[in-house]
């Protein structure tokens, strides 16, 4: 593991030191290296941890406007491709970006910008010292390198990057029950980590090649004679692990519970999407055929993902639980968008991503705001924030509507093309299960707000250690700025949607993802 990650940050400092590359075609591997850069001058500056927020946010500022700049470009010019120490494709390690991977590594700098600025007000000196601003941007190279690699082993290089800092960030604080929740948390993503490299290994074996777009080229000519659909069926598995979808979702409400509220808004946001993203580019681009033979098992595991994660969030008493229930819920409506399969349920479970990681962390995020007012993450204790706080009131309201899928928030829409999309091709049950589930969830988040924001405070005085106290400035922008996101594509879908339409096409129809990799422009 160890060897496979300095391979990947050897081989990216080798494409750093190569001839003149044009600046807009350096946009594709700069945020990965602006990663990796700042979290090692973080570390060496473990002497000036009062300094690390500052230097964390300015990097992910600047991480958010070069995925900016990237999305531009690939909107504008379609996919590109930069090729690693001048070994050309298809035996050279490749970064290629298309709209999919654009829109994605941008939404989570955002996330990952809003996180650094709530941290620094809610992470204490030892948690910095400990090295929650390196591990988080450690956890951001993991997290952009996955969405832009052309290389599936690499895939697996920066999964294996994002898991030690994920497993970094949970244990920071070293209570036990975090302990509990990091074991938890790392046996089971290393089971589904190495699931994933075996079949790595099988699809080495079976193509003689790794370059994804080199795989997607000769799946055609082996399908008559090799067993792809086991390496599907394979890969389907492990992603859904990464994810969270049922079977195997049951490490994730045993973990994102336990470690301080910003990590587990973060994850809320990352983890469970690199794992979606990954089953979108496999399943959707390299294996369009055995996706549509597995396409009524997904389906079924989707609409029990969703349903039961809805159940499962309405069944909970901890604010905590309840939102790790949510993300599971969420992720059921993205892999119905992979069972659907055609280019309208690709595209809203690519919106729905999007979607669910800016809300998910403003979710985790109103949940801190919410035990800092009430002095506890329990719904027995916690009431009268209206009265306390009109203004988070009104934020957190937007973001359950938003939850929920109701109007006019930016969940309505993937959940309106979702239900759509399961219909148009027949799948009504697909479409109940989507309807209902949303149903639920709107209960549950009904729950939070009467509980927690409507009904009247409890007159009993609470521990002196859970103590409430008010929220910090830099620790109230994040969140508004979030909500503010949640509600603008609502009430503005049209691009949103536009990009998702597109970024669907590329992964249906990959000619222009391929020709990048190929072509004249693809080389450095």
């Amino acid at each position: 593991m160890a060897s496979s990650t300095t391979s990947a940050i050897t081989d990216l400092s080798a494409a750093l030191v190569m001839a003149p590359v044009p600046f807009a075609d350096w946009l594709i591997i700069l945020p990965v290296a602006l990663c990796i850069g700042a979290g090692a001058v973080l570390m060496m500056m473990r002497h000036a941890i009062r300094h690390h927020a500052a230097v964390a946010v300015a990097a992910l500022f600047l991480l958010v406007l070069l995925d900016a700049a990237l999305l531009w470009k690939v909107a504008t010019q379609g996919p590109f491709t930069m090729v690693m120490g001048r070994w050309l494709p298809p035996f050279g390690i490749a970064f290629t970006a298309d709209l999919t991977g654009a829109l994605l590594s941008l939404a989570a700098a955002i996330v990952a910008l809003a996180g650094a600025i709530h941290a620094a007000g809610d992470i204490d000196a030892s948690g910095r010292r400990y090295g929650f601003y390196p591990f988080l941007m450690l956890l951001m190279a993991g997290v952009t390198g996955a969405f832009l690699t052309g290389d599936i082993f690499n895939l697996y290089v920066w999964f294996e990057v994002l898991l030690i800092s994920s497993f970094g960030l949970i244990v920071l604080g070293s209570r036990r029950e975090q302990i509990d929740g990091a074991l938890k948390y790392a046996i089971l993503n290393l089971i589904g980590t190495t699931l994933f490299l075996i079949t790595v290994g099988y699809l080495y074996a079976i193509f003689g090649t790794l370059n994804m777009a080199d795989i997607a080229l000769k799946a055609n000519g082996l399908r008559a004679t090799a067993p792809l659909m086991t390496l599907a069926s394979l890969f389907a598995l492990a992603f859904a692990m990464k994810a969270a979808a049922f079977p195997v979702n049951f490490w994730l409400p045993a973990s994102y519970h336990t470690p301080r509220i910003v990590v587990s808004a973060l994850f809320g946001g990352l983890l469970t999407k690199v794992g979606i993203y990954s089953l979108l580019r496999v399943m959707v681009m390299l294996f369009p055929v055995e996706r549509e033979e597995l396409s009524i098992v997904i389906a079924i595991s989707a609409a029990l993902t969703m349903l039961l994660g809805a159940m499962g969030a309405l069944a909970q008493n901890d604010i905590r639980r309840m939102l790790g229930y949510i993300v599971i819920s969420g992720i059921g409506y993205m892999m119905a968008g992979i069972a659907i399969g055609t280019p309208s349920g690709v595209s809203g479970a690519i919106f729905y991503a999007l979607h669910s990681m800016v809300l998910m962390t403003a979710l985790y995020l109103a949940a801190g705001h919410a035990a800092r007012l009430g002095g506890g993450f329990s719904l027995a204790g916690l009431g009268g924030l209206y009265r306390q706080a009109p203004w988070f009131s009104a934020l957190a309201l937007a973001l359950f509507f938003a939850g929920s899928g109701l109007p006019p928030f930016s969940g309505f829409w993937p959940k309106a093309v979702l239900v759509k999309s399961a219909i148009d091709i027949g799948a009504w049950w697909l479409a109940a299960a989507i309807l209902v589930s949303g149903f639920i969830a709107t209960i549950a988040f009904g729950r939070i707000f009467l509980l927690c924001f409507w009904r009247p405070a409890a007159s009993a005085v609470q521990p002196p250690s859970q103590a409430p106290s008010p929220p910090a400035i830099p620790s109230v922008a994040p969140l508004a700025g979030l909500t503010l996101l949640v509600v603008f594509f609502g009430l503005f879908p049209e691009s949103l949607l536009n990009l998702s339409q597109q970024a669907a096409a590329g992964l249906g129809d990959p000619r222009a993802y391929i020709q990048s990799v190929f072509s004249e422009g693809g080389r450095p």
